[in-house]
This record gives C-alpha cells, sequence and structure tokens, in this order.
C-alpha cells in the first residue's frame, strides 16, 4: 500500500466513486465552503458594525458582538484550511488520473509491440501493469478521503457545531423564501407595439421561479422565515467590497415607455447584445413584484479598472428587427442596468421630428455606452451611464430585404470621491435620469392645516356652545315635567333627544358594518405602519421592491386586528353567525383584490411584461396568506368573541320604533356624501398630486415625515366632519346614523379615484392597454381602501360622540 494510501487507512480492494466522480464531488464541496466563506465573512462584518454601534453606551452587547465576531473568524479559518486542503485534494486526483491515462497508453503499446515482437520481454510490461495500478488505487483512496471531515481540529466543541449547523439551516430557509431560484430564465418574447423576436437560450434555460418551502418540521420553523422576511425587507442594502482588479457584474433588467411606469419588458426582448446562455440574478421577493428581471450581461467591468471603447458584440439585424427597434425610440423606451445595487437608466435611442413642411423624422440607435462609476476606498458609491459624446447610428433608410450591421461598444471610466456613503450623495441614485420631488410642499401643508382649524374649531363651537344650550334646555324641560309621562314628554319635544329611544337601535346587515369596520381598522394600522417604518429609515432606496414586501407582511400579519375589531363589535351588538363574519371579514378586501389583480396579470401576461408575476411566485404569496393572514384572522376573531362585552347604550331601546318626519333635502344621504368626501379630500388634494407623481410617475418620494403629517391631517379631517353631519342628523331626529356614518366620510374614496380619472386624462402621458388597465384597476382598489379606512374612523367618531351627548342627558 502506498504512502497515501496508509494515510487514509484504505484497504487495496476497496471500491470508491471513479477519478471523474472525485473532483466532480470535490469542486461542489468546494462551492459550499466558499458560500459558507462569503456567509462568515457577512456576519463578521455585520457583529463589527453591532459593536461599533454600541460601543461605550452598552459596553456588555459590544463585548458580546466581538466574542461572537472572533468565534466566526475562527470558523473563517478553518474553512479556509479546509478549502486548501481540498484544492490540493483535486489537483493530486488530476494529476493522479493524467498518469493513469499515460501508462494506460503504454499498456496498449506494449501488447501491440508484443504481437510484432514474440521476443519482447514481458516482464516489463508486468511492471507497468504494477505501476497502473498502484496509481489507480492512490486516486481512489484519494476520492474516498473527501468523504471524511478535513482540516477541522478534533478538539472543538460538539454543541457549537450543532449551533452553527442550525444558525446555517435557518438562514438557508430564509434565503430559500427571500430569493428566486438561480435557473436561468427565459423571458417571454411577446413586445406590445413592438415586433417580437426570439431569445437565444441555453438547453437548460427555465422559467423563472420562487422556491417556496416545504412543511415545517414546528411552528418556530414556520414563523422564523417570516419574520426575517420582514427583517429583510427593512433592512438597509448591503455594500459589496471590492479589491483592484475584481470583477464588477453589471445585470441588465428591463426596458418600458418612459410614460408607462408600470409597463416594463426583459431587456433582452429587444435585439440587442445577448450571451448565449442567458443567467439570472436571484431576485428577492419584493423585487419581482416591482417587476425585475435582472440577467448577466456581456459587459466586462473590473474595479479601478478604465477601458475606452471596448468591443461588446457584432450584430447582423433584420429590416424586421430594426422596424421593432425603431418602433422601441419611437415609444420612448429606456433601459435599466443594475450593477451593485445601484440602477443605470437611458433611453434605447434617439429621435428628433422638425419642420412642418417638410417634415423630418430621424431614428438613431445607440451603440456606444459611457459607464461613469464613483468609488470610496473599496466600495462603488455611484454609478451612471450617459451618451453624451456619441453619435447615434441611423436607423432610416433600410431596405426590406437588407440586413443592418452594427458593432456594440462601451467605455468604463472610474473616479474616487469623498463621499463615504452612497445615501450622502445629493445627485441621487440615477443621475438624475428621472426628476425628482424634495422640497416640502408648503402650499399643501398650509392648506391642510387652515382646514383643520375650521374644523376642529367648528366641532368645538357644536360641543361647547350649541351642545350646551341643547342639554340646558333639554334638562331644564325634564324637571320641569316630571310630573307628566315619558310619551308625553316625547309628544312635546322635538330635535335629538327624541330620539333617544331609537338612536341606539342596531342596524340592518350588522355582519357587513362590523366587517367593513375590521378591515378598515387593519389598513388603518397597515398603512400608519407603512409609513412609521418609512420614517425610522427602514426603506433605503437601493433596496429594490422593500416597501412591497414589507406591506404584503404587515397585510398578512395585521389581518389579526380585522377579525378582533370585527367580531368584538359583531358580538356586542348582538350577532351571532360569527363564523360567517369572520369569513365575510377575511374576503371584503381578498376577493376584490384578488379579482382586479386577476385582471390585470392576465393583461401583463398576455403582453409579455415583467409586471406578470410567476406562478410559483403566486402559489408563494397565496401560501402566505393561507398560513399567516386567513389563521391571524380567524384567531383574532375568537378573541374579539370571547372578550365582547354586551353593547353599553346608554338610553334604552323600544321595541317598536318611531317614525322618522321627512327630511329636507340637504339633509339626504347623497349630501352627506358629498359633503363628508369633499372636505377630507380638499385636505390632501395638493399633496395627493404629488404621490401620485410617485406611484404612478418618475418621482420618488422621501419625505415621509410631510407623509405623515398628511395622513394625520386626513384623519383628523375626517372625524370632524362625521361629528358635525351626525350632529345635523340627529337634529332632524333621524335616527339611522350608523351607516350614514360610514358613508359619509367614506365617499372620500370616491373623490379620490374621480381625481385619479382626471390624473391620468389631465396630469399624465400614460397610454396603452397595460398601462390603463393597471393604473384603473388599482386606483379603484386604492379608492375602496380609502372608503374602508376613513368610513372607521367617522363610525367610531360618531360612535364617541354620540355616546358623550346621551350620557349628559337626564333621562327617565
Amino acid at each position: 500500500m502506498s504512502g497515501l494510501g496508509r494515510l487514509f487507512g484504505r484497504g487495496k480492494k476497496e471500491k470508491g466513486p471513479t477519478p471523474e466522480e472525485a473532483i466532480q464531488k470535490l469542486k461542489e464541496t468546494e462551492k459550499i465552503l466558499i458560500k459558507k466563506q462569503e456567509f462568515l465573512e457577512k456576519k463578521i462584518q455585520q457583529e463589527l458594525q453591532t459593536a461599533k454601534k454600541h460601543g461605550t453606551k452598552n459596553k456588555r452587547a459590544a463585548l458580546q458582538a466581538l466574542r461572537r465576531k472572533k468565534r466566526l473568524e475562527q470558523q473563517l479559518a478553518q474553512t479556509d484550511g479546509t478549502l486548501s486542503t481540498l484544492e490540493f485534494q483535486r489537483e493530486a486526483i488530476e494529476n493522479a488520473t493524467t498518469n493513469a491515462e499515460v501508462l494506460r497508453t503504454m499498456e496498449l503499446a506494449a501488447h501491440g509491440m508484443k504481437k510484432a515482437y514474440q521476443d519482447m520481454d514481458i516482464d516489463k510490461v508486468d511492471e507497468l501493469m504494477a505501476d497502473i495500478t498502484e496509481q489507480q488505487e492512490v486516486a481512489q483512496q484519494i476520492s474516498d478521503a473527501i468523504s471524511r471531515p478535513v482540516g477541522f481540529a478534533d478538539d472543538v466543541d460538539e454543541d457549537e457545531l450543532l449551533e452553527e449547523l442550525e444558525e446555517l439551516e435557518q438562514e438557508e430557509l430564509a434565503r430559500e423564501l427571500l430569493h428566486v431560484g438561480d435557473k436561468e430564465e427565459e423571458p417571454p418574447v411577446k413586445l406590445p407595439s413592438v415586433p417580437s423576436t426570439h431569445l437565444p437560450a441555453g438547453p437548460d434555460s427555465t422559467a423563472l421561479r420562487m422556491t417556496v418551502l416545504g412543511p415545517p418540521r414546528s411552528w418556530s420553523c414556520q414563523w422564523l422565515p417570516l419574520l426575517m422576511l420582514l427583517l429583510s425587507t427593512t433592512g438597509v442594502a448591503g455594500v459589496t467590497h471590492y479589491k483592484a482588479g475584481d470583477p464588477v457584474i453589471l445585470y441588465v433588467n428591463k426596458v418600458g415607455p418612459y410614460h408607462n411606469p408600470q409597463e416594463t419588458y426583459h431587456y433582452y426582448q429587444l435585439p440587442v447584445c445577448c450571451p448565449e446562455k442567458i443567467r439570472h440574478k436571484s431576485l428577492s421577493l419584493g423585487e419581482v413584484l416591482d417587476g425585475d428581471r435582472m440577467a448577466e450581461s456581456l459587459y466586462e467591468i473590473r474595479f479601478r479598472e478604465n477601458v475606452e471603447k471596448r468591443i461588446l458584440c457584432h450584430m447582423q439585424l433584420s429590416s424586421a428587427q430594426v422596424e421593432q427597434l425603431r418602433q422601441a425610440i419611437e415609444e420612448l423606451y429606456y433601459f435599466e442596468f443594475v450593477v451593485d445595487d445601484l440602477p443605470l437608466r437611458g433611453f434605447v435611442g434617439y429621435m428628433e421630428e422638425s419642420g412642418f413642411l417638410p417634415h423630418s423624422h430621424k431614428i438613431g440607435l445607440w451603440t456606444h455606452l459611457d459607464f461613469h462609476l464613483e468609488f470610496h476606498g473599496d466600495r462603488i458609491i455611484f454609478a451612471n451611464v450617459s451618451v453624451r459624446d456619441v453619435k447615434p447610428h441611423s436607423l432610416d433608410g433600410l431596405r426590406p430585404d437588407e440586413f443592418l450591421g452594427l458593432t456594440h461598444t462601451y467605455s468604463v471610466r472610474w473616479s474616487e470621491t469623498s463621499v463615504e456613503r452612497r445615501s450622502d450623495r445629493r445627485r441621487g441614485d440615477d443621475g438624475g435620469f428621472f426628476p425628482r420631488t424634495l422640497e416640502i410642499h408648503w402650499l399643501s401643508i398650509i392648506n391642510s392645516m387652515v382646514l383643520v382649524f375650521l374644523l376642529v374649531g367648528f366641532v368645538a363651537v357644536i360641543l361647547m356652545r350649541v351642545l350646551r344650550n341643547d342639554l340646558a334646555r333639554y334638562n331644564l324641560d325634564e324637571e320641569t315635567t316630571s310630573a307628566g309621562s315619558g310619551d308625553d314628554f316625547d309628544q312635546g319635544d322635538n330635535g335629538w333627544k327624541i330620539i333617544h329611544t331609537d338612536v341606539f337601535r342596531f342596524p340592518p346587515y350588522r355582519g357587513l358594518l362590523c366587517a367593513v369596520l375590521g378591515v378598515g381598522a387593519q389598513f388603518l394600522a397597515l398603512g400608519t405602519g407603512i409609513i412609521v417604518m418609512a420614517l425610522l429609515g427602514m426603506f433605503n432606496v437601493h433596496h429594490h421592491g422593500a416597501i412591497n414586501s414589507a406591506a404584503i407582511l404587515l397585510y398578512a400579519l395585521t389581518c389579526c386586528i380585522s377579525g378582533y375589531v370585527s367580531s368584538h363589535f359583531y358580538r356586542q351588538i348582538g350577532g351571532e353567525r360569527w363564523v360567517w363574519n369572520i369569513i365575510l371579514t377575511t374576503s371584503l378586501f381578498s376577493v376584490p383584490f384578488f379579482l382586479t389583480w386577476s385582471v390585470v396579470n392576465s393583461v401583463h401576461w398576455a403582453n409579455g411584461s415583467t409586471q406578470a408575476l410567476p406562478a410559483t411566485t403566486i402559489l408563494l404569496l397565496l401560501t402566505v396568506w393561507l398560513l399567516v393572514g386567513f389563521p391571524l384572522t380567524v384567531i383574532g376573531g375568537i378573541f374579539g368573541k370571547n372578550n365582547a362585552n354586551p353593547f353599553d347604550a346608554p338610553c334604552r331601546t323600544k321595541n317598536i320604533a318611531r317614525e322618522i318626519p321627512p327630511q329636507p333635502w340637504y339633509k339626504s344621504t347623497l349630501i352627506h356624501m358629498t359633503v363628508g368626501g369633499f372636505l377630507p379630500f380638499s385636505a390632501i388634494s395638493v399633496e395627493l398630486y404629488y404621490i401620485f407623481a410617485t406611484v404612478w410617475g418618475r418621482e420618488q418620494y422621501t419625505l415621509y415625515g410631510i407623509l405623515f403629517f398628511v395622513f394625520a391631517i386626513l384623519l383628523s379631517v375626517g372625524a370632524c366632519i362625521s361629528i358635525a353631519l351626525t350632529y345635523f342628523q340627529l337634529s332632524g331626529e333621524d335616527y339611522r346614523w350608523w351607516w350614514r356614518s360610514v358613508l359619509s366620510v367614506g365617499s372620500t374614496g370616491l373623490f379620490i379615484f374621480l381625481y385619479s380619472v382626471f390624473y391620468y386624462a389631465r396630469r399624465s402621458n400614460m397610454s396603452g392597454p397595460v398601462q390603463t388597465v393597471e393604473f384603473f384597476g388599482y386606483s379603484l382598489l386604492t379608492g375602496y381602501i380609502f372608503f374602508l379606512m376613513l368610513g372607521t374612523i367617522s363610525f367610531f367618531s360618531s360612535l364617541k360622540f354620540i355616546r358623550y351627548i346621551y350620557v349628559n342627558l337626564k333621562m327617565d
């Protein structure tokens, strides 16, 4: 047995994997160790940042972070040693395999020579055969050795290894939930209004997928990935550290019309430079929801290495492909690249129209791109792409049977900057390609504040003067007529006191009313949570789709609020079918949303847009709702039902309802809805334009403090106007205030939808079926959400007000 065989303790006649299989196993093990190295390096940086953050403020926490960092460094050193050993073993196997092949060839030659010359010395052939056998045994024994743990000390604590293994398993579970699979995708080939073209794809290209986790082993394993998803969507995007000469991967993402933000397509759907095998980047859930489909490009960029007009590819375009590019340029298609989480945007081509008679129409394609990247130390701070000094390649005058030859080139220029963090840059992350709204909108704030002060003052006057006079008059009449019967008193009085025996009569469709209140309370919590998280800086501008992911998870987690509020109030007002009430509550928003999304997603899918969600992502979202949202609604409903007390009405309700006198036209439901919806809408109308320009335009809204202030103004105005309208209704002896209070201020959602129609027609340049269907579909849902939120605020404000006035009223 050879020395290597004695080292591993294997017998000569033991069989193992072939040298090729051994090399493949070693390579797979090396990949796993490299990933573990990256994970350990990232954890070390996190612990270092934690120690720096605590410092002297929390010395104990800082010391614990440093201890964890030291242990991680030891694990990293052990991993490096294992990786070096595996590399040495792989090289030894490759050398042994090469030697075996050489000796096998010599053996065949010896047999041939033996046949040709009978007098050849057979002993030499036997020696060659012995050498071959020994080399093969060496290779086989080395391949067997890879199954044994190498590079770790024998005195490692087994508990520490188990703890580390558990952390890695939990991290892997979260990574599978957060990221899209690594398999290549062949993007859809249909591009609306632009002739489609097929993409070159490798034999193993598959559709973009989102990994769905298997059945959890325990409840802790089920909830852990969701909690880590919440943390990941609200964290700050990581920054990669580079060394001079390290490759910097540039991903191509999407293209689409400049004026249609939600209409995006894969970049490789256009006839552009494309690799033979398309490799997609793993994406988070928020990035998939945002329409991102990042794929590796042919651009070769290295850290701090300038490139001057390097050739990217040569292309021969047919007339159909040229026409596809012409139509895309005429519709102002822009592209988006991503390098180190920094977006780079630019237009696909150049269009020039001049003169009336004669009229000139020129179309040009940008075939050269200049990339400008700024770095500070070992980090990339800023990235931009420009075509400032580039002449476009004309696409005019091509005959139908003629091919157009193109040569795409690019340049890379690096420069050092003194800015240490990306957030410190004032120019933004895209170099000004999209406009930004960074100023405070004082006109909107002043207008809203004036309206709030007027309404609050108006309500204060009602509560302090009108109600005081009413209470003094009613209570005085009660003392002077105490000897009479209650019915005689009712016949001789009027106003809101006379309906005290009917004002707390439960309304019809009480189950639907409670479901509206429950879902409205849920969206109030959801909207407040999103704005507060934004105020705390949890949504970094470089982290794609973070708000989308946070909104989905918060919606699932706040389902317990809707179940609790709905079931609690439903049981208070005498509801018995609490199971049906929970089902109605969980369906009140999810069903309209699913129907709207189905139509919008189908239109995107039919037109080949990247906004169409993959089937696996849809299953993932459905799983989150089924495993988190719906169970929490049921749990909240059970708690609400069990904790509900009987409805505490300050007045008893008669069995026979009182007849309502005829009401003037200005006290009708339609007028109340008009007034109650228009006033809150006018308080936010100016700011609403900037919100629409952010959601449906190209601006980036970063003044979340102002947004929180406007949101508080909206709720305050809704509560005040609800109290005022309810008082006027009760003064007319109309006790049907339950649904009226919800509809009066909830109609603000209708005004918001009407404003969206005006914005689409007069304030935007959006067009096309894809953008139109998505805009009006989700605008209708937005108005519906505001109806639920403001209707809930309006109802509980009116209920509080009515309880107050009737508690202070003296009655028999």
